[in-house]
């Protein structure tokens, strides 16, 4: 198992390696250095001295991969793609186009994210599993029916709709929350409160259907049938052994969402006011900031790929079969 675990883990290194050079070549080779320049100066009215200082201040006038100017290892260090994007591995991240730390702003709002994020995905998950089991529980009655049909006409819902409409009936007309905005401390739960809420009911839908049809796959299986031949109620067949074998395809699930545990929400927090990594991102985006983009991209590989490193451990504390091989 410790040799498969370490197998695992330094298979990700090039994985983490390709994406990186992917997600370089996507903005060095489809936008210049030159292209950039212009973008932050003004397409317009802009002369080449300009673009050049600009380019030599925020470290964008060297070669792409290979400087001609070096020699031996430098001119293969001494390149965009070792000063962008392989310092990106030592977490140096360097500084954004407009001239900000990139790693103290992801300090700085990473706790805005989680404590949005982390709750919404522990009550979330309790309660789709929870909704689940009780339909299994009353599979193929009415209730189970209509269960199903209320899952389907959630899912089929914009996520904008549930937070357009939460900021309006719950914070403009009954004042419970404030619309918007953040503040760090004690008192933050008033302007989080409102952004979980909206996160849970969200996925709801979604959610309770995909992890009832796991349960039901489940139940039809020869262990069921041997646990009802011993006598064992339906109760703790479902909540005892139907859950803890219903496990692996659920930490499956639950592992897509870890870096959007750490990265936050984009429309919730950009809806919301809050700052985050969600909004983060999505002002570099609208600001054509490309060294944040990066970084952001980076980030969110590494943390799926520790993600998934971690849902091999779970998988063996889940099953025993795994353990052993």
């Amino acid at each position: 198992m410790i040799r498969y675990l370490l197998r695992r883990l330094l298979y990700a290194i090039p994985i983490l390696l390709g994406v990186n050079l992917l997600t370089f070549c996507l903005f060095f080779m489809v936008n210049t250095p030159d292209d950039i320049a212009r973008m932050h100066l003004g397409i317009k009215h802009v002369n080449h001295a300009a673009i050049l200082n600009w380019e030599h201040s925020h470290g964008y006038d060297l070669p792409l991969f290979y400087n001609r100017h070096e020699t031996h290892w430098q001119a293969l260090t001494d390149t965009l793609f070792v000063h962008k994007s392989l310092s990106m591995f030592t977490l140096h991240f360097g500084l954004s186009d407009d001239g900000r730390d990139i790693a103290r702003e992801i300090r700085q709002r990473a706790g805005p994210s989680l404590s949005i994020a982390l709750p919404a995905f522990i009550i979330g998950l309790g309660t789709n599993i929870s909704l689940a089991l009780m339909l299994v529980w009353m599979r193929a009655s009415l209730a189970d029916r209509v269960g199903v049909i209320i899952a389907v006409a959630l899912m089929s819902v914009s996520g904008l709709f549930y937070i357009i409409g939460g900021q309006f009936v719950i914070a403009h007309l009954w004042r419970w929350v404030p619309i918007s905005g953040f503040v760090p401390g004690v008192d933050s739960w008033r302007f989080v409160l409102l952004p979980i809420a909206i996160s849970v009911v969200a996925g709801i839908g979604n959610g309770m259907r995909w992890y009832r049809s796991i349960f039901l796959e489940e139940i039809g299986k020869d262990y069921v049938r041997t646990a009802r031949a011993k006598g064992l109620d339906e109760s703790r067949i479902l909540f005892r052994h139907v859950l803890k074998n219903g496990m692996i395809p659920i930490l499956t699930g639950a592992v897509t969402v870890l870096p959007l545990l750490f990265m936050g929400s984009l429309l919730t927090e950009s809806f919301f006011g809050i700052p985050g990594l969600g909004s983060y991102v999505v002002d570099a985006i609208q600001s054509q900031d490309f060294a944040v983009v990066r970084a952001m991209v980076f980030i969110g590989s590494a943390l799926y790929l520790i993600g998934l490193w971690l849902t091999d451990i779970a998988y063996g504390w889940v099953d025993p079969r795994v353990r052993l091989s």
